[in-house]
């Protein structure tokens, strides 16, 4: 089609610093008329920016690599190039999302996931919360994949999205003892063994052990605990491992319990407490499901305190998924320090109201972007 040229028109770009002060490209964009009727177009060129934002491509990749690879603020980015926040934060929302749909080798094949939430943001005049699901491959601590709410239909959703081969080669998922995401696995991966994060299973036995002794605190002495009062000087020490606690230690925990829990509830909750971090002792899955079983039978006698029964029936509705850690040993603890890694996202960003920069962000982050393709994308909207 024949065309000429309408005229010029001057665009002003934000582009890398020079000499250590902020600079500005000036780019004289023709603009051209059809020799028939119909509208004039504007010329474009992806190389030196994109249509829709303010800096040029060089600087919008520099940004990118400044916030999500060496994990700086944008406003500290936006102070290097001289203009505002929304500018440069545009420009990385738009890369960062380009980059993470051309590299389509992050996730390979992953034989264990694991499932956790994180708090997303606050909304209105209640603060509201607003949740998060993360999606880890437990082996190697990479984010799969952040997908929002932490509801049994959302994670369901996505797993139905991905392609049915890698899919299948999951093998194991670890989660928290939480019903939705077990639900998740029920659901959607039927063929997976489930594993119980060994951390939540015993911090589940020491929140038990706790409320047994703020009971009995409340029910001897008429009062919540106090600096002198037998149970509150061993509070943290009744939560360690035993094996942790050296013979003064050990002392002070037989002194205060037999001055402060005359009827041995307490003691109970906690002897219950560290058979539980004994099941993860036992070598072999047989001889963890025969213990388990007898320590949920002995548990939920109505003999022990209602906060042993309490544990013994967890131990009850989970015994599968707790004795599965004993097929393959893995946790939630990659997953745990993928979330940390979010956070740290949060608090550089002094948080976020947008889930979609929440989750480029975060998959920048600790996602494991193949970082040399950046310099050989462009956003998704313009290519």
């Amino acid at each position: 089609m024949l065309r000429r040229l309408k005229d010029r028109a001057v665009v002003e770009l934000i582009d890398l610093p020079a000499f250590g002060q902020p600079a500005v490209l000036v780019w004289s964009k023709r603009r051209w008329k059809p020799c028939c009727n119909g509208g004039s177009t504007t010329e474009v060129d992806h190389h030196i920016a994109s249509p829709n934002l303010k800096l040029t491509t060089r600087a919008a990749r520099w940004a990118t690599r400044q916030v999500g690879q060496h994990r700086r603020s944008v406003s500290s980015v936006a102070a290097e190039l001289g203009c505002e926040w929304h500018t440069v934060n545009r420009a990385i929302t738009a890369f960062g999302e380009a980059l993470l749909d051309a590299d389509e080798t992050r996730v390979g094949p992953v034989t264990a996931v694991g499932l956790d939430e994180t708090l997303f943001a606050r909304f209105g005049k209640r603060k509201h919360k607003t949740w998060a699901t993360s999606i880890v491959d437990v082996d190697t601590g990479q984010l799969i994949d952040m997908i929002p709410h932490r509801t049994a239909k959302s994670v369901t959703s996505w797993f139905g999205a991905q392609p049915r081969s890698w899919v299948r080669g999951i093998r194991f998922g670890v989660l928290d003892l939480s019903g939705p995401y077990r639900k998740v696995f029920n659901d959607a991966l039927g063929w997976v063994a489930q594993i119980a994060d060994p951390f939540h299973v015993v911090r589940n036995a020491n929140q038990r052990l706790d409320e047994c002794r703020r009971r009995v605190q409340i029910e001897t002495l008429y009062h919540r605990g106090r600096k002198d009062d037998p149970l509150y000087g061993i509070r943290r020490l009744l939560t360690m491992a035993k094996q942790r606690l050296d013979v003064r230690a050990s002392a002070k925990i037989t002194e205060r319990l037999a001055a402060g829990d005359p009827h041995g509830e307490v003691e109970w909750a906690w002897q219950a407490k560290e058979a539980v971090r004994d099941l993860y002792q036992i070598d072999g899955h047989a001889d963890a499901v025969e213990t388990l079983d007898e320590l949920a039978a002995i548990m939920i006698d109505e003999a022990f305190p209602g906060e042993v029964n309490q544990l013994g029936r967890m131990l009850k509705k989970w015994r599968t998924q707790i004795t599965n850690w004993h097929h393959r040993k893995v946790s939630n603890g990659p997953t745990e320090g993928a979330n940390n890694m979010i956070k740290l996202a949060k608090r550089i960003g002094f948080g976020f109201r947008s889930f979609r920069n929440y989750r480029i962000r975060a998959l920048l982050y600790t996602g494991r972007p193949n970082w040399e393709l950046l310099d050989h994308i462009m956003p998704a909207e313009n290519r």
